[in-house]
């Protein structure tokens, strides 16, 4: 199976920048796209920013200009920067990956969601 760890979350003042990474591990033969998703208390799970293999992305309007996506195909790992903060930018961050497996004699792709990541951020 397939692992997604989320780290660097935490509190930061507005203005401020936090970087958010997420490792997937396990049984992986490559990684389609991988996307960061937030959720605030009361609201639903929107898509926040989102890298493709061939490191095409797209984002939120809400965070254009602020975030920047990013990958590392070798370790399998993504990156949020985030920039110039917003308290309306506080929520859990979740990692999501779209992974591609071998079965020995098929290729199929399972989503796999990460644990979450704590961002607050104080006006």
């Amino acid at each position: 199976q397939v692992q997604l760890v989320e780290s660097g979350g935490g509190l930061v003042q507005a203005g401020g920048s936090l970087r958010l990474s997420c490792v997937a591990s396990g049984s992986i033969f490559s990684i389609n796209a991988m996307a960061w998703y937030r959720q605030a208390p009361g609201k639903q799970r929107e898509l926040v920013a989102a890298i493709d293999r061939g490191n095409s992305t797209k984002y939120a309007d809400s965070v254009k200009g602020r975030f920047t996506i990013s990958r590392d195909g070798a370790k399998n790992t993504v990156y949020l920067q985030m920039n110039s903060l917003k308290p309306e930018d506080t929520a859990d961050y979740y990692c999501n990956a779209e992974i591609q497996h071998f079965s020995g004699s098929y290729y199929y792709s399972r989503d796999y969601w990460g644990q979450g990541t704590q961002v607050t951020v104080s006006s």
